[in-house]
């Protein structure tokens, strides 16, 4: 076992991970943007235990502080850089991609993720997003690199609300409920999603102007150990472990939840098999409203003795999306993935929530000073 922290990995499942892809990352060439990230973590940490020869990417700050990877730093090459300053992506590929004995992969993790703060740091999360992700992809071009595959992750939030002019275009079960894969209109409702879509478009811009190998994997809300606190599944648990009251915003939108291991699986699996110049969705397949999934995870915390039978939610109005902003249903259909490559979730809801609350609980420390919410609580140690 790798991890730094406990409850991410199960036993074995690291292993049973090597033996399904190790052979086809074993010794080559890994570039990780946003390596020390919530997603970006997990999956350098899996890359190592695959015994690549990972390059994490990691936004250059002042203070150089490693808080996901630090435990993996004898174990692979840490560049400092930023996505939207061209220069700097120009000297990490010269250095790093260039010279590279074999054809590199790129996961391209790297971005202002959160979509709440889109709207309050818009310009800060086009550059990142956007212009992040075309200065790599032309420093790629510039440079002649010739890679194996560039995976840029994207966002389920990208297919937005279902616009009535294009509903005949959509999938939906016998009961009328919402499927969305690789062809299902996209249709933005935040700042976030709308510079992801153009990340996308781009990879796939410069695969069809220059053949350069790229795919986009768009993610269906994963959550997991690490995950900024801010995100609804923290938020939930930290306010849980630390007061009555749990705060939030709208409970009536459903969403597709995927545990991070699983996320990481899909990753690797798109970036090993999937085909140039396509897209790739995955998630767990089913979706729950954001009332149940807070009783899901309160329920869990109690029969495990986290916290009190005494936590309930209060709705806020500064939680809110924007105007008409919220996406109201959220759910994948994985079906292109798995009959291509065989990828299906692992982890139930109940196992991914229970390990989540177990690491927030045992990591108060990593956490309790990025929250969103007010507490009086002293923190002791």
């Amino acid at each position: 076992m790798l991890g730094d922290d406990t409850a991410t990995w199960s036993e074995g499942e690291l292993d049973a991970l090597k033996a399904e892809l190790g052979e086809l990352y074993a010794g080559r060439t890994c570039l990780v943007t946003g390596a020390d990230g919530f997603m970006g973590s997990h999956l350098t940490e899996a890359l190592v235990h695959c015994d690549a020869n990972v390059i994490a990417f990691v936004r250059a700050t002042s203070s150089g502080a490693l808080n996901n990877i630090g435990h993996l730093r004898s174990r692979l090459r840490v560049v400092f850089a930023d996505l939207t300053d061209k220069t700097s992506i120009d000297y990490l590929l010269r250095d790093h991609l260039v010279t590279a004995p074999d054809k590199p992969f790129i996961f391209h993790l790297g971005a202002q993720a959160h979509v709440g703060e889109s709207w309050h740091r818009p310009y800060e999360t086009v550059m990142a997003n956007t212009i992040g992700t075309l200065n790599l992809l032309q420093s790629v071009v510039d440079h002649g690199v010739e890679l194996e595959k560039f995976d840029t992750a994207g966002t389920s939030e990208e297919y937005g609300n279902v616009n009535e002019s294009v509903s005949h275009h959509h999938d939906f079960d016998d009961l009328g409920g919402l499927i969305l894969h690789e062809r299902s209109p996209i249709n933005p409702k935040s700042i976030y999603a709308t510079a992801k879509v153009a990340a996308d478009f781009l990879t796939m811009n410069y695969h069809d102007a220059y053949g350069l190998p790229g795919v986009v994997t768009r993610m269906f809300n994963n959550y997991g150990p690490r995950q900024n606190p801010r995100y609804v599944t923290g938020t939930i648990i930290t306010q849980a472990l630390t007061r009555p009251e749990v705060e939030l915003g709208a409970l009536e939108p459903l969403r597709d939840f995927c545990f991070t291991t699983d996320g990481v699986r899909g990753h690797m699996t798109v970036a090993a098999h999937g085909v140039p110049g396509d897209v790739y969705v995955y998630g767990q397949g089913e979706n729950i409203s954001m009332a149940d999934w807070t009783d899901l995870i309160l329920r869990t915390g109690v029969e495990h003795g986290l916290w009190p039978d005494d936590r309930h939610v209060v709705t806020s109005e500064k939680r809110l999306r924007p105007g008409a902003t919220d996406v109201m249903a959220l759910r994948v259909g994985y079906d292109k993935l798995r009959n291509e490559t065989g990828w299906e979730p692992k982890i139930s809801w109940e196992e991914g929530v229970l390990r989540t609350i177990q690491w927030y609980a045992a990591n108060r420390e990593r956490w309790i000073g990025r929250v969103d919410w007010q507490t009086s609580e002293r923190v002791k140690g």
